[in-house]
């Protein structure tokens, strides 16, 4: 059974297509009317101006990258797992450079790209895994806001860079040094700062606070939570 899409389907798949192929310039009203076969009021209608069906091009063209994101399997070290994250956002960039600017290179304050938001949630989560895990030095909202401020930034300059002027080793540089700075990356390392880096065990507790089974009460659990917060925030980190 054949089914016809939605005037609105066929608006943001051609939207992405030209945005794709020459960039935020070439997604004009016109030459969207003419892909998606509809009239300019149409897409004013679903959209409310340019800026929101660029929005909804971009997150049409992020799609693929937070499929493959979300339904990759897991390595055994989760430090592993960011590694790969990174190097899936800053390769979909470097593909997309189009796509990736709208997302992140051209924020209105108050306002996020429903498929930014559910990358940002995906980041949080591969590194809440390595604050369970132990390994993590800081607490985890700061941990997601560095690493996506790191890797976003690297991409953009990047793509503000002549392919044959690019340094190859730029964002692999910036990924270590972000994680030697989060991270207790190897065995050997936590071994050797298990006495002297308590905040990384009061992130890992913190982490795992939500999910445990125990008789606090809510007032307890909001305390400890509190605690943690405040060992984590005060306590320097070696």
């Amino acid at each position: 059974m054949i089914t016809e899409t939605s005037p609105r389907d066929r608006i943001v798949r051609a939207a992405a297509a030209l945005l794709a192929e020459g960039g935020r310039e070439a997604v004009s009203t016109r030459a969207v009317s003419r892909a998606a076969g509809v009239q300019a009021p149409t897409i004013y209608r679903q959209f409310g101006d340019m800026r929101g069906l660029l929005d909804a091009a971009a997150s049409y063209g992020f799609a693929a990258y937070l499929h493959a994101e979300a339904s990759r399997d897991l390595a055994g070290d989760p430090v592993d797992d960011l590694r790969r994250g990174w190097e899936l956002h800053v390769g979909f960039g470097l593909a997309n450079p189009a796509c990736h600017a709208l997302m992140y290179g051209d924020p209105r304050p108050g306002e996020t790209p429903t498929a930014a938001r559910v990358a940002a949630d995906i980041l949080r989560q591969l590194v809440h895994r390595v604050a369970e895990a132990g390994r993590l030095r800081v607490g985890v909202d700061e941990a997601t806001e560095m690493l996506h401020a790191a890797a976003c930034g690297v991409t953009l300059a990047l793509n503000r860079t002549p392919p044959p002027q690019r340094d190859p080793a730029l964002s692999t540089r910036t990924r270590e040094a972000v994680l030697a700075a989060l991270v207790t990356d190897s065995p050997a390392a936590r071994a050797t700062s298990r006495a002297g880096n308590p905040v990384r065990h009061a992130v890992a507790l913190r982490a795992a606070l939500d999910g445990l089974t125990t008789d606090l009460s809510p007032a307890e659990r909001a305390l400890l939570a509190e605690w943690l917060d405040r060992i984590v925030r005060t306590t320097p980190t070696p």
